[in-house]
């Protein structure tokens, strides 16, 4: 009995710890599906942010390119009607920058001996400071080997140039919007290039726009020449040294080659890459220019990108992975706790009734089992072994009277035994002593008849007479002592129908 309560007892709280343990898998198999759908909700959003974040950028950028385009645009209208007028030139210059807070500098040049008193011409003004300067040269060397002369006089399209540096300007680095200037005939047709107009914008605005645009707080942004070269970086060296190809060659990492490449490829996307032992995200797409006018335009190879570490795009997400850990970890042990007690609380009939089991089996009958106000399997089981230890007591209590009443009967029996005993000696005694004593009456009575049967002729009358009394003496007594016998037999009999 004990045995199987103590069995029981282990299947309880093995099914009880299969349920924990079942439950405990599908609240981590529930988590676990959760944070999966929430890290990939997390990355959408972050990659959503980070392309809003370029997307933003451009337009940025594009708004300050078009307004400077469309200020060069406009001056252009007035001025291809006095290229005949030399003098005018500076004029337009000045007009241009005083126009537009984004320009710079702005230059106007013609082919050699365009004007035949003058083998080059420049009007030239530019920003110092708050002030504007005029000059009638752009750099060590004459503006016909400068790309910014060179490009739109080959190509007769207007564009946007790589950025160069100027050391008239604070930070050293421009790039230019060039517009071809072509002369009219007399049918007012354009027929061949014979100049440009140079609008330069510093970078440093450019860097602004860009390296304020931030989708996470630890991003940067950069944007792309079409050479490759950095016009915009946070590091200053790699914008006056390094181009990205410079930067694919050093790197040993395979992921940042790929970056590079779909960058300098005008891709639109983002990946992966590994630099400096730390996990990056890097998204790009081409800059795209929109350019309003009937003035045809060179395509822009330019491309923004914005690079992030990847512990901003899963921040947020590994704090909510921490807490919901932690709180899954509270709550589990909260939940064991629980279940220990309710399981305790389930099991604690059972102890009983091991407890009372054992106490059973220690022969200890008489402590009354407690009641139970139970009605599962486990009220009912420790009703029944109630009732089965109240008649088990009952069966004990009669069992114990009865044995009680064979124990007394025994004594009796036993006390009897010991006097019919002690009886059958006394009776052997005696009749060992009556016998004794009819030993010599009969020696006398045979011997008498002996006499008279082997010696009759020869005795007289006196001496069978003698002996005839000798034998009727001797019978007598033998007589008296059966009657004694007998006697006593009659008593002994009385004796024992009295006791039955």
């Amino acid at each position: 009995m004990l045995k199987n309560l103590r069995n029981m007892a282990r299947s309880t709280l093995k099914l009880n710890m299969m349920v924990i343990c079942q439950t405990v898998l599908l609240l981590a198999v529930t988590l676990g599906v959760m944070l999966y759908f929430s890290r990939q909700v997390l990355k959408e959003e972050a990659i959503h942010d980070a392309e809003d974040t370029l997307a933003g950028t451009v337009q940025q950028i594009d708004n300050v390119l078009q307004s400077i385009e469309q200020t060069t645009e406009n001056i252009y209208q007035d001025l291809a009607g006095h290229l005949d007028e030399p003098e005018r030139m500076e004029t337009y210059c000045r007009q241009v920058v005083e126009c537009n807070p984004y320009v710079v500098g702005c230059a106007i040049v013609f082919q050699p001996y365009f004007y035949k008193d003058c083998e080059l011409f420049m009007a030239y003004i530019h920003r110092e400071g708050d002030n504007l300067v005029s000059s009638d040269n752009f750099g060590p060397k004459p503006y016909t080997e400068q790309i910014w002369y060179t490009k739109p006089m080959a190509a007769q399209r207007a564009g946007w140039t790589d950025p160069f540096d100027d050391e008239n300007i604070k930070g050293g680095s421009l790039t230019t919007f060039c517009l071809p200037i072509f002369a009219s005939t007399k049918n007012n047709e354009r027929s061949r290039c014979v100049g440009v107009l140079a609008v330069d914008l510093s970078t440093s605005l450019l860097s602004h726009i860009v390296l304020s645009a931030q989708s996470s707080p630890n991003s940067y942004s950069v944007l792309l020449g079409g050479n490759g070269r950095y016009m915009i970086h946070p590091d200053t060296k790699k914008m006056s040294q390094k181009t990205v190809f410079s930067v694919i060659e050093e790197e040993a990492e395979p992921t940042v080659k790929e970056a590079g490449e779909a960058m300098m490829a005008g891709e639109t996307g983002y990946k992966a890459f590994e630099m400096d032992g730390k996990d990056w995200y890097v998204f790009y797409k081409p800059f795209a220019h929109h350019h309003f006018s009937d003035i045809p335009i060179e395509p822009m190879k330019w491309s923004v990108g914005e690079v992030c570490p990847k512990s901003d795009f899963f921040g947020t997400y590994n704090k909510l992975l921490y807490i919901v850990v932690g709180i899954g970890i509270l709550g589990l042990l909260v939940f064991l706790l629980l279940c220990h007690v309710f399981i305790k609380r389930q099991l604690q009939p059972l102890r009983q009734l091991r407890l009372a089991a054992q106490r059973i089996a220690d022969g200890n009958y008489s402590e009354p089992m407690p009641r139970t106000d139970r009605n599962d399997e486990i009220g009912e089981l420790q009703e029944r072994f109630r009732k089965m230890q109240q008649s088990v007591v009952a069966y004990i209590n009669k069992e114990e009277q009865l044995k009680a009443s064979l124990q007394n009967q025994g004594q009796i029996l036993q006390k009897t035994s010991g006097q019919a005993i002690e009886n059958d000696k006394v009776k052997t005694a005696f009749l060992h002593y009556i016998s004794n004593q009819m030993i010599v009456p009969g020696d006398l009575i045979d011997k008498s008849v002996t006499k008279i049967c082997n010696n009759y002729p020869d005795i007289s009358l006196e001496e069978i007479e003698q002996e005839m009394n000798t034998i009727k003496k001797q019978s007598s007594t033998i007589l008296n002592l059966l009657g004694h016998i007998i006697q006593t037999i009659q008593i002994e009999s009385g004796k024992e129908e009295r006791h039955e």
